[in-house]
């Protein structure tokens, strides 16, 4: 068993370029999107980073721009003429470079150009450590995307997920976009439903290390952890409260399976659900004010909402889910308005949205083994674990399922990826 912290440069495990786990492939066509011009930065190719290609994707796969490379050689001190850019179909011209400093760090430029109006939107200047290039090229464009839509970007996110090669087992966190591997735990053992603190700080998850399902908790700056849940039977599917003091999760200490709570930092476990049935995979609302979860105790796997107050039940559970006799893994948008998880057709498993004010049921697949959604914190875009053309994957999809990005392994098993929140 080895865990690594995710903060400083020496605490850092990071992928080789040559062995990078995924392979972006954006597929789709969204109904409005704005066309964006992106020059190749200069000297792009000394910081061993590809941004504007970075810039383009990340655009791209947030299902709102339509980019395409600026045949021209440009760079944040040229003068454009944005007639001639508009003419050639671009709303918006980006330009930039990378410079290395005689201390190492690079100092990447940028600037955004509004074609239309034909005004300089935007400029500015980053100096950031070699391994944070990568980083910096992401925050590009989620600060392209914020001044051109006003809504925040989620490029500069982290997704966690967990990948099984042979018998091992590692946790990894990557970029939004799948590449930056860092490993924060590696095991022999199974390691299951990693979950991000609202804050960001924290990754709960299950690990059988200890020959049983033992819920932990891992600070991610400094990879030091804490066993919270470790009582008889099972323990398992932790979700973390609104404000990160909680954790709901799934004990079989009095029985079968029900939710507790328990404060984060580990104590005495409070009952919330008293069924005869197997209640599981609860996920807490936005705003902390209900909890929904799965439960077979009306004969199969549905979805139900149970209303909380105070970290405590407050009323019955009522089911929520009535498209299909098998309905699992739900994930809450953090806008409190939709609901993603996995509805059975037939053999197949796929991944849907449900309005929970009008109940209304979007289905956003025709894959047949779709699990474990989770959504970005801006609420645009669900990432989950399916299965391709035989091959594993991570994809990330719009909510209207017209734009996916597959994020492609290698042949390994990657399962339940985990969206984090925004990085502060």
């Amino acid at each position: 068993m080895a865990a690594l912290g995710l903060a400083g440069p020496a605490a850092l495990w990071q992928a080789p370029a040559a062995l990078a786990q995924f392979r972006i492939d954006v597929t789709g066509v969204g109904a409005t999107q704005v066309p964006v011009a992106i020059a190749g930065f200069r000297d792009e190719a000394g910081s061993g980073q590809p941004l504007a290609q970075i810039i383009r994707n990340d655009l791209e796969r947030s299902g709102l721009f339509r980019t395409f490379a600026a045949d021209a050689v440009l760079d944040e001190r040229s003068q454009v003429s944005l007639a001639e850019w508009k003419a050639k179909g671009a709303d918006a011209l980006v330009a930039g470079s990378a410079s290395r400093l005689a201390d190492g760090r690079f100092d990447v430029r940028f600037k955004l150009w509004d074609a239309v109006r034909n005004e300089e939107l935007l400029g500015q200047s980053k100096l950031v450590l070699p391994v944070d290039v990568r980083l910096a090229a992401h925050r590009i464009a989620d600060e392209i995307q914020l001044m051109l839509t006003g809504e925040q970007g989620v490029n500069a996110t982290r997704i966690a997920y967990v990948l099984k090669v042979g018998r091992r087992y590692t946790l990894h966190v990557t970029d939004a976009d799948g590449e930056g591997v860092q490993v924060a735990l590696a095991s022999n053992e199974p390691i299951i439903s990693p979950a991000w603190s609202p804050d960001g700080k924290q990754l709960a998850y299950v690990s059988f290390e200890t020959q049983k399902a033992v819920v932990w908790v891992q600070d991610v700056a400094t990879g030091a952890r804490r066993m919270v849940a470790n009582f008889r039977g099972s323990n398992s599917a932790p979700a973390w409260s609104p404000d990160s003091r909680q954790l709901v999760v799934t004990l079989s200490s009095e029985g079968i399976a029900q939710l507790f709570t328990l404060p984060a930092a580990g104590g005495t476990p409070q009952r919330l659900t008293r069924s005869n049935a197997i209640d599981t995979e609860a996920v807490f609302a936005p705003d902390g004010q209900s909890l929904f979860f799965v439960s077979d105790r009306g004969g199969g796997p549905q979805i139900y909402r149970l209303p909380m107050a105070g970290g405590v039940a407050a009323g019955g559970a009522q089911r929520i889910s009535f498209s299909g006799n098998y309905n699992i893994s739900p994930a809450v948008s953090p806008n409190g308005k939709l609901l993603a998880y996995i509805t059975r057709q037939g053999n197949a498993y796929r991944l849907v949205t449900q309005d929970l004010d009008s109940g209304n049921v979007t289905p956003l697949t025709d894959t047949s083994e779709d699990e474990s959604p989770s959504f970005a914190p801006n609420g645009r875009q669900i990432v989950y674990a399916s299965r391709v053309r035989g091959a594993d994957v991570l994809v990330t999809t719009t909510l209207d399922g017209k734009i996916k990005t597959r994020l492609v392994s290698s042949g390994a098993d990657v399962r339940e990826p985990a969206w984090g929140p925004f990085r502060t």
